[in-house]
């Protein structure tokens, strides 16, 4: 079927591997570990990114996790050997950093999910995994290089990764998607 929405489509698939190309598995396999190490998990992004973290955190729930979502008013408090996965794709946002900084003072580490790297956020994490896709801090001129608008990418992305995540963590403790 050719329609309207083909070339979009086609392109967004084409970027969406090209990412996952790139992906360093290192840090996803460190990110594995400070999950099942992890007494309580707390994620937290804001806008469009904090509906990933949010999807996130339910998956992980469902595999049995202690976990909740920053701004809830279920969300724990977190200390030493608990985990924040923060999302700051563009690698910077006050909110993001102050709840970095926060879980760090109490003994927590912080996990970030970026574009960014380089970023005040990641750098400041106790890990950080970089996923190479545009945000919203490169969607204009030349450092456009998505057919989606502004952070789309990224977040499409993020949501991948969460899948990608749970899946192996099923993979790992042997969950069958029945018992999840």
């Amino acid at each position: 079927m050719n329609n309207r929405f083909t070339a979009t489509i086609s392109a967004t698939n084409g970027e969406l591997s090209a990412v996952f190309a790139r992906l360093d598995e290192s840090p996803f396999d460190r990110l594995l570990v400070a999950i099942e190490k992890a007494k309580k998990i707390a994620c937290f992004g804001a806008g469009r990114e904090g509906l990933m973290m949010r999807a996130l955190a339910m998956r992980l729930f469902h595999l049995g996790y202690d976990v909740a979502v920053v701004g809830d008013m279920t969300a724990p408090h977190l200390g030493p050997g608990d985990l924040l996965i923060l999302s700051a794709g563009t690698g910077f946002f006050y909110t993001g950093d102050g709840l970095r900084q926060a879980a760090q003072a109490a003994g927590a580490k912080v996990f970030c999910l970026t574009a960014q790297p380089e970023g005040r956020i990641p750098r400041n994490s106790d890990d950080y995994l970089d996923l190479p896709a545009q945000t919203m801090a490169s969607d204009q001129g030349e450092r456009k290089t998505s057919a989606l608008p502004m952070g789309s990418l990224f977040e499409l992305a993020e949501s991948l990764l969460g899948e990608l995540i749970v899946l192996e963590l099923m993979r790992r403790n042997r969950i069958t998607a029945e018992a999840a």
